[in-house]
């Protein structure tokens, strides 16, 4: 039984808590983004995107960028042992080296693989094995957008003498920034470090930025992904068409948005409830805003977080921010 994999679930994930979600997604004709990774399959092609056109994967002073937030964070750590919290960890390769510089300041670390996928928790949790022993391993499985009570939930911890290292890479462009950013202020307790990064627009001119950046969406691998959502439940690929726009979102913030266009009526049938889409009609598959420094700044400082460290890639599009709360 040595290979058995403890997973912690959380209700806000529970099938029929899942299954509230799915049905809201259908019927505001906006997809909550957690179901672009519900199977092992959508995972897999996630993976393989990002590896394709993620700024870490292509880009080495992006890669060296989060190298140096990480040092310095690891610096900031004064505590022995420290619990690293991967919020939206993903496959867990920026949560792993970033552990690796705690190690190698001999740290003793513990971590908690946190998304919406078992199947991701599950890669990030072995992917930080040679690095943490298995016991010292808490994979967690939550959606972030709904769950109220992570603060309480975080607060039993199963290392509650560790300094918590919090972090959230490349998940805020996700979420509708006053909802996430509430959420992340309440989480932080006093000594909390939070290491964030944040997708940005590159250059002096945002609406130009964001023109630069649409092709890191608007491509194969990103479509494959985002429509096999909607073959799964039984669209298929001649009912109509994925086009990617650039709008703005709340807080004048800029972003990129995916919808799928119905060139022809469609009917779906989930769980006994039934959903039509009318010729010209369209389901919202995805957003992500970008940000500029200056706007995550003030936005961090409006909602109670004080930005301790900033470090931007040399392109532009990437930055990582090292906060605490006020």
């Amino acid at each position: 039984m040595s290979n058995v994999v403890q997973v912690a679930i959380h209700p806000s994930q529970f099938p029929k808590n899942v299954r509230r979600d799915l049905l809201a997604s259908l019927r505001t004709r906006r997809v909550n983004h957690k179901f672009h990774y519900d199977s092992v399959k959508q995972t897999q092609k996630w993976l393989v995107l990002h590896e394709a056109h993620s700024p870490t994967r292509r880009d080495a002073d992006c890669l060296a960028t989060y190298d140096r937030a990480f040092a310095e964070a690891a610096a900031q750590i004064k505590s022995r042992q420290v619990h690293v919290i991967g919020l939206g960890c993903g496959g867990g390769q920026k949560d792993v080296q970033l552990m690796k510089q705690l190690r190698s300041r001999g740290k003793k670390v513990s971590y908690t693989p946190c998304d919406v996928s078992v199947a991701m928790v599950l890669v990030a949790r072995e992917a930080a094995l040679d690095l943490v022993p298995a016991e010292k391993c808490f994979p967690f499985v939550c959606d972030l957008a709904t769950a109220a009570d992570l603060p309480e939930v975080f607060s039993k911890s199963p290392e509650p003498h560790a300094q918590r290292l919090i972090t959230f890479f490349g998940m805020i462009p996700n979420f509708e920034p006053r909802q996430i950013l509430r959420k992340l202020t309440e989480l932080l307790r006093p000594n909390d470090i939070l290491l964030f990064s944040a997708n940005l627009a590159p250059g002096a001119d945002y609406a130009a930025g964001m023109k630069k950046i649409l092709p890191q969406y608007d491509n194969p691998l990103t479509h494959d992904w985002l429509t096999a959502f909607l073959f799964d439940l039984g669209v298929e690929a001649g009912d109509g068409r994925l086009r990617f726009t650039i709008e703005t979102g709340g807080l004048g913030l800029r972003r990129v948005a995916a919808r799928f266009h119905f060139r022809r009526a469609r009917r779906i049938k989930v769980g006994g409830r039934e959903f039509s889409f009318a010729r010209g009609e369209s389901i919202r598959l995805f957003f992500s805003y970008r940000y500029t420094p200056a706007r995550a700044a003030k936005l961090l400082s409006r909602h109670g977080l004080e930005v301790c460290g900033q470090w931007i890639a040399k392109s532009g599009e990437e930055g990582v921010f090292l906060c605490r709360r006020k």
